[in-house]
């Protein structure tokens, strides 16, 4: 009769697995030991990464902790690119169907529930042991083995029905992310007081943002750390548009501006013009060091002109919308809250959820300025590595001229414009100044002609 209730102990305790639900969902985790795929490129180069979602162009990957990456189909080898083309058919075959409630039946079991429930089976698994023991022993005194076994058996039946019953009841559950997707009338009506320098369309998947690359105001004055580096227009049209995402999602693990991202445009102002780390590409914040002008920008390498702190000035014109939107799809407001109350207490990303509202970041004077990690999911350029990665979709400026170096001791006085497409910038260096006077004409020639501080002009024409 010990060998019974052993045998009927085990069979207990092996129902507890099956009791407890497993956790429903998740990421790749590196210490959980899931696996990932790996994508052969033509080159023979492995890339790892189970297939998120894509297009006819490219196929966007899910590494570890939920970070994104986006892969070219016309990189891989011949038979991943048609791996990479059918999971793409199966995505838009799936999407054909109603993509707005699906009956899906699941236990309507939470895991700390679960967890409950595993501790009360454990204990009643112990209780029918005390139980039966003892009765046992009042049962074999009296003579009544059979009453044992017919007590025993049901008893054992009821801990079934109990450890095995769960609620399977069929509901209706709507697919959508907990983040609403963003009104394009909202963001439209950002953009609104800068227009028609900017102009904005939209699909279902992206806000799109078309610029030339030139602000609303002055640039270059006061910059004291000078790279030689002067504003021209920028191509920021067409497929080369900045694109917000509309349906914003919360990052796993949200992209640090201090490792990540030192290359490229983390967020986009009103004014059509890019926001760029606070920290350069050599990891330095670049507002500190003197390289940006009174209104936080400054040129790159492509002499184009973008921003590394908040553009809080554009609050003149913006009112309480926002100043900007980041790369993820979150807003940016000035340093009040959107109903114009004092800005609260921000997190490590620089920004929060204010009344029951959005998630938003907010523009402020002190490090990191505008984003401090990107809340939402982006997408990484596989090309590039950290910390010089970059978000995809990007705009990207257009080089004319050899890049140049920093001129040590350069002060920038002044920046104005000479004419219909031409301008000089005018820098100094102690008591003696320096001038950039450049142009270009219809047919995209550029003339720069640079005069020292000792009087020498250098003069160079480059043709876009």
């Amino acid at each position: 009769m010990g060998q019974s209730i052993i045998k009927y102990i085990i069979l207990s305790l092996l129902l507890i697995p099956f009791v407890g639900m497993a956790h429903i969902g998740g990421h790749y985790h590196k210490e959980s030991g899931d696996i990932l795929n790996s994508w052969e490129l033509k080159d023979g180069t492995l890339i790892k990464g189970n297939f998120y979602s894509g297009t006819n162009e490219y196929i966007i990957l899910e590494k570890y902790d939920g970070l994104l990456t986006t892969l070219p189909i016309n990189i891989l080898c011949n038979q991943d690119q048609k791996l990479a083309q059918f999971k793409v058919q199966r995505i838009k075959d799936l999407n054909s169907y109603n993509t707005y409630r699906t009956p899906i039946a699941e236990p309507n079991i939470k895991p700390s529930v679960d967890f409950i429930r595993i501790l009360l089976l454990a204990l009643i698994a112990l209780t029918l042991f005390l139980l039966i023991k003892n009765l046992s022993t009042g049962l074999k005194k009296r003579g009544l083995q059979h009453n044992y076994n017919l007590v025993l058996h049901s008893l054992f039946v009821i801990f079934l029905i109990i450890a095995c019953k769960k609620n399977t009841k069929v509901t209706t559950q709507t697919i959508s992310n907990t983040i609403p997707k963003t009104s394009t009338s909202f963001i439209d009506s950002a953009f609104a007081p800068y227009k028609p320098t900017v102009s904005t369309n939209w699909d279902n998947t992206y806000f799109h943002v078309a610029a030339n690359g030139f602000p609303n105001h002055n640039m270059m004055v006061g910059i004291t750390s000078w790279q030689q580096q002067v504003p021209i227009p920028q191509f920021y049209t067409g497929s080369n548009s900045w694109s917000i995402p509309l349906q914003p999602e919360y990052a796993t693990t949200p992209l640090s501006t201090q490792t990540n991202l030192m290359k490229g445009a983390v967020a986009i102002a009103v004014n059509g013009i890019p926001i760029f780390n606070a920290l350069n590409n050599r990891g330095v914040d670049s507002y500190a060091t003197g390289e940006l002008d009174n209104w936080g920008g400054h040129c790159g390498r492509a002499d184009d002109y973008h921003y590394h702190a908040a553009p809080l000035h554009l609050s003149a014109n913006s009112g309480l919308k926002p100043i900007a939107f980041a790369l993820d799809g979150f807003s940016v407001y000035g340093t009040n809250e959107p109903d114009g109350s004092t800005m609260q207490a921000l997190d490590a990303c620089h920004g929060h959820i204010y009344n029951s509202g959005v998630y938003h970041y907010h523009g402020t004077t002190t490090y990191p300025y505008v984003v401090g990690a990107m809340k939402g999911k982006v997408v990484l350029d596989p090309t590039t590595l950290a910390p010089e990665n970059q978000i995809l979709p990007q705009a990207f400026a257009t080089p004319l001229r050899p890049s140049t170096n920093p001129l040590s001791g350069a002060i920038i006085t002044d920046f104005v414009s000479t004419g219909p497409d031409a301008y000089k910038l005018t820098y100094r260096i102690g008591s003696q100044f320096g001038y950039v006077e450049y142009n270009w004409d219809a047919t995209k020639k550029y003339t720069y002609k640079l005069t020292d501080i000792s009087g020498n002009i250098t003069t160079s024409v480059y043709q876009r």
